[in-house]
């Protein structure tokens, strides 16, 4: 629907919802401060909508400026990404736009490995909902259990996987550097 379109409808909605609320034109008149005869060419379609004008109507009958204007409903929300498998561990994305932040549940399977730390540019969060998530970062060797969190430098060697207990399910947050979260995880004993 183009702009055009869209504001032809103002008037016609202008009219409708001030006669379903049973308010004359005088009584709006006096509610917005916006005169008589400008809220007849408004609703007759003489007059083009501006945002000085609908939001006074919007308070004076208490509805979002979105039903005045008749915006188009927003989407479906939910994200429905197909898993991803990669070396064995399943990844669920969590956000749909490519670039920037992006977000994945991620379901770590019971193995042990050797870390393999490596390093690219961006920034990174962990967050883990279940079982035990070793991260090797940089000279750090820590592991997070279920409710712990991490935040990183992603130029900074780093590796992270299953301690090899069992599966771990967490996730992950990934984007270019930007607002932090800081959260401090505590070293493991050895």
């Amino acid at each position: 629907m183009s702009t055009d379109d869209v504001l032809s409808e103002v008037g016609p909605r202008l009219r409708r919802l001030r006669k379903e609320r049973e308010v004359t034109l005088a009584g709006l008149s006096e509610a917005t401060g916006i005169s008589v005869s400008t809220l007849s060419r408004l609703e007759s379609g003489l007059r083009k909508p501006s945002l000085e004008l609908l939001l006074p109507i919007a308070q004076a009958h208490q509805v979002p400026l979105d039903e005045l204007v008749g915006a188009p409903p927003v989407g479906d929300p939910r994200v429905r990404a197909e898993p991803i498998v990669r070396g064995g561990r399943t990844h669920w994305p969590l956000t749909r736009q490519p670039g920037g932040l992006q977000a994945f549940k991620v379901l770590e399977p019971q193995r042990k490995q050797e870390p393999d730390p490596r390093t690219h540019e961006g920034y990174e969060w962990l967050y883990v909902l279940s079982g035990r998530l070793r991260l090797v970062l940089g000279e750090h060797d820590v592991v997070l259990s279920a409710g712990e969190a991490a935040e990183f430098d992603t130029r900074v060697p780093h590796w992270f996987g299953s301690t090899g207990e069992g599966p771990v399910e967490f996730l992950s947050l990934f984007g270019p550097q930007g607002e932090r979260m800081h959260v401090r995880a505590r070293p493991t004993r050895k």
